[in-house]
């Protein structure tokens, strides 16, 4: 009998029919966590709540009187319409057999990805955005992650004004934390854990906690509501159910600005429950930003979705360097973190040359007695962690490849290598090339759509000084350990709370922009050239980098504050796009939380975004050509002339723009305009370059241009 929802008589009814589901459960069935997607449209008017309609559907599935609280974990109605349970396969199969499920998502574990970068912003007390926004005020930052030290200096609220009346969370009471611990500045805090208890994943006190504070390795997802930006280390994994429960928390909430230090791995919008609770963010206005990833290399950007502000990884111009010099005079400069200024010299430098474990530093393989008292060579690899390498060596010198290539040359072809002398602890300003993209943020093109620029932004994520937990060891010199109130954390997870806080500003000072013109704002600004004037490098080659590693470029929130002109964008331009990828009608019903919805059929080349990503592939025939319609907004002089500017398009890559020129006479006027793309033979994997509508006062709107061999 197939299960139906609609049209029922009385509730005696429903539950007699619903009572037929199952009637039995084997006692050798095994309960797994899922996350339901149901059509709320099919939930009976007897129903008064989503919730109470789910608890029917899943009592319905006992064999014999239980609390259904044992197997519901969450009800949702905001991010999605569905709930998370804990089911037997034969349980799961009775709901997708009824005409009211629309999709199942088993539970997954996420990568969570994770001072001076306020003053490399440009981020100044007395001038630009900030006091423009009034410090943010009155905008409130909702942080997905694993937790807060509510003590933290960070999260003082001193000089904060009261906390917004529309503000409808609270400050949770949990394990070692009290709703106290709140104020002005950390108006909110909850913690949500029922996903990892339910995976029968055991935490100790000495973990964690089973509350919104964070004992450095955290499981639990928890919500974090600020008037002001928040940013906060997050490692290790989390559940898909538990993030969904904060993200639908966080919109109750009624926050302005959602931040997400976490990803799933790659798969279609409508199977990905982060793009899925996003999209309805942005429905209700929520400017959403989430990590690229740590996973170095192309196409591997996270959290890819187009309604998404994805952020990767940038350097500041402030390096931790040490010395290292071979016994042949050559010096090389790198990077350390060792917190000790030391002066070493004349000692014997070992490499396991010919033993694969042994070159790269793994624990297991390196004889103690084999490398005390010498230096040590290790190869970068991505077998194992930099960070576990520096574990294994103490004192770590941090070399570029091209320096390590040049000292591995030495060591392997002098008879008694040794190291003259190496000196650690020299912190300089002013570093170039900065910024880097960082040598682990992740890559575009997004695989799911690779015709929409991915990440979006770069923005400060290598040794940012961030809040650390004081009651755990940091580092141990000698024999003795360092505890640390704050502590330099490197990650997609730290460049992503900073283009929360500036989305925050942002709101501030344009209460009226949407999610879309925050972001706009933020790429168009975006500058793509370093401290030296060339385009922005890769930290890990030291070679030129692509929009695919740093999208529209490094964020500025001074110019984005006044951009000039805007490509916005509303929930219907993310229908067509949807429908351009060739969704079925209820894959679309599952993104976007209704059964009704019209498409005009446009190119998703068409998607009213702030670059152009022309997608080639080996069975493309040359010359091709390729049109792009695009929308701006003026949103600055009422009166204003912008002309088109091509900048480093390369050989073999013609750009057309009609008109070349936009007229504005007043302020949120729109004007359209096309780009085509034209390439007369094939090409390396990526060429780039960009388009600038520049006016009378100087606004400069920048778009990269980009061609993909995919």
């Amino acid at each position: 009998m197939k299960m139906s929802f609609t049209h029922l008589i009385s509730l005696l009814w429903l539950l007699l029919f619903l009572l037929g589901f199952v009637n039995a459960v084997s006692a050798s069935e095994e309960y797994h966590t899922y996350i339901i997607h149901m059509d709320h449209t099919h939930k009976p008017a007897s129903f008064l709540t989503h919730e109470s309609w789910h608890r029917s559907i899943l009592k319905s599935l006992l064999s014999s009187p239980a609390d259904d609280n044992e197997l519901l974990l969450y009800s949702y109605n905001h991010v999605m319409q569905g709930f998370s349970a804990r089911l037997t396969s034969s349980q799961l199969f009775e709901i997708e057999k009824s005409s009211a499920h629309l999709a199942t998502y088993p539970e997954s574990f996420g990568k969570l990805l994770t001072t001076y970068s306020p003053k490399f912003l440009g981020l100044q007390q007395n001038f630009g955005i900030w006091p423009a926004a009034s410090y943010g005020e009155n905008v409130i930052v909702g942080i997905i992650d694993t937790g807060i030290w509510p003590e933290s200096e960070s999260f003082h609220d001193e000089g904060m004004s009261p906390v917004p009346h529309r503000w409808k969370g609270k400050c949770e009471n949990g394990t070692a934390f009290s709703p106290s611990t709140c104020n002005k500045k950390l108006i909110g805090a909850r913690s949500f854990s029922k996903g990892l208890q339910a995976a029968g994943i055991k935490i100790s006190k000495e973990q964690d906690f089973n509350s919104a504070r964070d004992l450095l390795w955290s499981w639990y997802a928890h919500v974090i509501h600020s008037g002001r930006w928040v940013g906060q280390q997050t490692q290790i994994l989390t559940l898909a159910t538990d993030v969904l429960a904060g993200m639908e928390q966080a919109i109750l909430d009624g926050v302005d600005i959602m931040s997400l230090s976490v990803g799933f791995n790659q798969t279609s919008y409508f199977k990905d429950i982060i793009a899925i609770g996003s999209l309805s963010a942005i429905d209700k206005g929520i400017f959403v930003v989430c990590a690229a990833g740590n996973h170095f290399g192309f196409k591997t950007i996270l959290n890819g979705a187009p309604w998404i502000t994805t952020v990767g990884a940038g350097t500041l111009d402030r390096s931790f360097q040490a010395t290292v010099t071979l016994e042949n005079g050559i010096s090389f400069e790198g990077t350390s973190y060792f917190p000790e200024s030391v002066f070493i010299t004349d000692l014997h430098l070992y490499y396991g040359k010919g033993n694969t474990s042994k070159a790269i530093c793994n624990h297991t393989a390196l004889d103690r007695k084999e490398v005390a008292g010498k230096v040590v060579l290790c190869d970068y690899s991505t077998k194992i962690e930099v960070s576990q390498q520096m574990m294994e060596v103490e004192r770590a010198i941090l070399l570029p490849i091209a320096s390590g290539t040049l000292v591995k040359q030495y060591v392997t072809r002098v008879k008694n290598p040794k190291v003259k002398s190496m000196k650690f602890v020299l912190t300089r300003l002013g570093t170039k090339h900065a910024p880097q993209v960082a040598n682990f943020s992740s890559k575009g093109p997004n695989p799911i759509s690779p015709g929409v620029l991915k990440p979006d932004i770069l923005a400060p994520g290598v040794d940012v000084l961030a809040a650390f937990v004081p009651s755990k060891p940091l580092i141990q010199v000698g024999k003795y350990y360092l505890a640390s109130d704050y502590a330099l954390e490197s990650g997609t997870s730290m460049s992503t709370p900073h283009v929360a806080g500036i989305g925050a500003l942002l709101k501030a000072v344009h209460p009226e922009w949407s999610p879309a013109a925050i972001r706009s704002a933020m790429m168009t600004t975006a500058y793509a050239m370093d401290n030296t004037g060339t385009i922005l490098k890769s930290q890990m080659t030291d070679l030129s980098g692509t929009p695919l590693d740093f999208g529209a470029g490094h964020i500025n929130p001074n110019k984005a504050m006044d951009p000039g002109l805007i490509y916005d964008m509303s929930l219907q331009d993310y229908i067509e796009f949807l429908c351009g990828l060739g969704y079925t009608k209820k894959q679309m019903s599952i993104l976007i939380r209704r059964t009704q919805w019209s498409c005009s059929h446009k190119s998703i080349h068409d998607l009213n975004y702030p670059s152009f990503t022309a997608v080639l592939t080996n069975k493309t025939r040359y010359p091709v050509s390729m049109n792009f319609n695009r929308v701006v907004t003026n949103v600055g002089d009422d009166k204003a002339v912008y002309r088109a500017h091509l900048e480093n398009i390369p050989t073999g890559m013609r750009i057309r723009v009609k008109p070349r020129t936009l007229t504005f006479t007043r302020k949120n006027q729109n004007r359209s305009f096309v780009v085509s793309i034209e390439l007369d033979r094939e090409f390396p994997r990526v060429i780039f370059g960009f388009l600038k509508w520049i006016d009378q006062d100087s606004h400069v709107v920048s778009s990269p241009i980009v061609a993909i061999n995919f």
